[in-house]
């Protein structure tokens, strides 16, 4: 036997759970920018950047975030940390947490020089935490970089780049996240300042 009426009410229920969804969640974005030094021990910026969707503690979605984005002033070389909530996460096999893993080729772990590749973890946020989720850190977080790259350029002549990053560190450098509703002027973090780069040339 047919329900007309029931049909009708359960496509506007699948049509407006996403919209529910969606309307629960308090969006905001987060950004750190601090000094270090790359490999070859230059003085750079460092930029994390990273959104989450938060919703009541009542509703029945958990945070969700993006993956994390790692710039080193000068480079062209872009990590992405993600974590286990992460479609990406499953090509990330190189531990637990919040992590990026190393790229054959391209890198090495500092303190031995065993090649790096996607089994190797060279980059760590709490690192002493195996289930963080990017949704739960606070205004201040541990970076653990683990790996330098096998080259810092990329080609040659006119057509080179800069693929430096982060130097590695024994211990996590503790970093402070700024974050604000997703929209707003204060919410869009600095460009890094390309000035240096030319000086360096």
């Amino acid at each position: 036997m047919k329900y007309p009426g029931f049909s009708r009410s359960l496509s506007l229920c699948v049509a407006v759970v996403p919209l529910l969804l969606s309307g629960c969640a308090s969006y905001y974005s987060h950004y750190a920018v601090f000094p270090a030094e790359n490999s070859q021990g230059e003085a750079r910026q460092v930029k994390l950047t990273w959104q989450t969707a938060e919703y009541p503690g009542w509703w029945v979605v958990d945070n969700k975030s993006t993956p994390i984005t790692l710039e080193t002033q000068c480079s062209a070389r872009k990590w992405r940390l993600v974590d286990d909530s992460h479609d990406e996460a499953g090509g990330a096999d190189c531990g637990n947490g919040i992590r990026a893993c190393g790229v054959q080729g391209e890198d090495v772990l500092a303190r031995n020089g065993t090649p790096a590749g996607p089994g190797t973890r060279c980059m760590a946020i709490n690192p002493g935490e195996p289930d963080a989720r990017i949704t739960d850190i606070d205004s201040s977080l541990g970076l653990l970089v683990s790996c330098q790259p096998t080259r810092t350029v990329r080609g040659s002549g006119d057509d080179s780049e800069n693929i430096d990053y982060i130097r590695a560190s024994a211990v996590p450098y503790t970093i402070y996240s700024r974050k604000s509703p997703r929209g707003r002027l204060n919410a869009r973090p600095p460009e890094l300042d390309d000035a240096v780069c030319e000086d360096n040339d």
